[in-house]
């Protein structure tokens, strides 16, 4: 598969035995195959029990007339599509590819649709919430959007999620993977030219989401410190959250992966081998940290919403302490005759 996975460059894999020879990858070989099991292991666990939670409130106390709300249920379905990549790529540090070439395609393929559909629905979340508070007259209006719209655009995303995550499913492959005392399988694109264009392709994705995400961002900082109310400072600090973990998980991430491919496929001959290594450390640690955006997502897009945190307890409270029908009912009448979670 690409080089977000690509363990033949860098986990447990030497490429040739001049590889072999000069570049011993041994520590870096045993740093994966611990902390990314493990880490991965953490990061599944809370992304299933954040975002299936975002499902069940949404379903018990909300209103799906609200884009909000739409665009929130996209978005926790797209990280739990993300997610389930991970038990897969955990497996694949430990062992290698032990599955089908038909499981490697179709693994790969979800997982990319799950990480674009992400990046789309923040961006386009983003700028609902861009048009609503610093253009208040168009954001009436996009308020009065109904829900088919919302689906309509959903779809569209979808779309464009699929299609972008194509090539994963066309030419993802089973390679064999070098080791310096054995040999596995791999799932990897097999040609370097697909490997480049993905990289590529998640860069370009990120820049564009990225810029889009902080024109809209500093525009509503804006417009909030102009504003006084009660809630100011909660929606700067919020504002700022969003962004700057948007910014530290995935900014670091795509720099080492773009290097990564210079230096493994371009001009490998420029990089030392304790360049690679510390560029193989890089690589870990930032991809541990972007991936984990799964399971932030409905901390930083839901859980700080004083209304969501109350269903949340509604909830809780539903299930330990058996909530009434007249107190449940009461619940779902205040809730129906507002707009979204937040």
């Amino acid at each position: 598969m690409n080089d977000s996975f690509n363990d033949s460059q860098y986990v447990h894999v030497y490429d040739d035995d001049y590889v072999d020879q000069v570049c011993d990858k041994g520590e870096v070989v045993k740093f994966g195959s611990i902390a990314i099991p493990v880490f991965f292991s953490v990061v599944i666990t809370l992304s299933l029990i954040g975002n299936i939670l975002v499902l069940v409130i949404l379903a018990l106390y909300e209103n799906l007339k609200s884009l909000t709300n739409i665009f929130i249920l996209n978005l926790a379905i797209s990280d739990l599509v993300f997610t389930t990549g991970l038990p897969f790529w955990a497996f694949y540090h430990v062992w290698g590819w032990l599955f089908s070439e038909v499981l490697c395609k179709i693994v790969t393929f979800v997982f990319f649709t799950g990480f674009y559909s992400s990046i789309l629905f923040l961006t386009i979340m983003t700028i609902y919430r861009y048009l609503s508070v610093v253009h208040p007259l168009c954001g009436r209006s996009t308020h009065k959007l109904n829900r088919s719209t919302g689906v309509y655009v959903s779809f569209l995303l979808w779309i464009v999620s699929i299609g972008v995550s194509m090539p994963s499913l066309l030419y993802s492959t089973l390679v064999p993977i070098h080791h310096k005392d054995k040999h596995s399988m791999g799932c990897e694109y097999e040609a370097t030219e697909w490997k480049g264009i993905d990289i590529f392709q998640q860069n370009i994705f990120f820049l564009v989401a990225f810029a889009v995400m902080a024109f809209c961002y500093i525009q509503i900082l804006w417009k909030i410190t102009r504003t006084r109310t009660e809630t100011k400072n909660r929606a700067v600090k919020l504002v700022f959250w969003i962004v700057a973990v948007f910014f530290l998980g995935w900014v670091p991430y795509n720099v080492v992966i773009f290097l990564r491919f210079l230096a493994n496929n371009v001009v490998p001959a420029r990089y030392p081998c304790e360049t690679s290594i510390k560029l193989d450390y890089a690589f870990y640690v930032c991809r541990l940290i972007a991936f984990s955006h799964c399971c932030l997502n409905p901390v930083f897009y839901a859980f700080v919403g004083v209304k969501f945190r109350s269903h949340l307890k509604s909830l809780l409270h539903r299930m330990f302490n058996c909530q009434s029908p007249n107190e449940e009912q009461k619940v779902r009448m205040q809730t129906f005759s507002r707009g979204s979670i937040y």
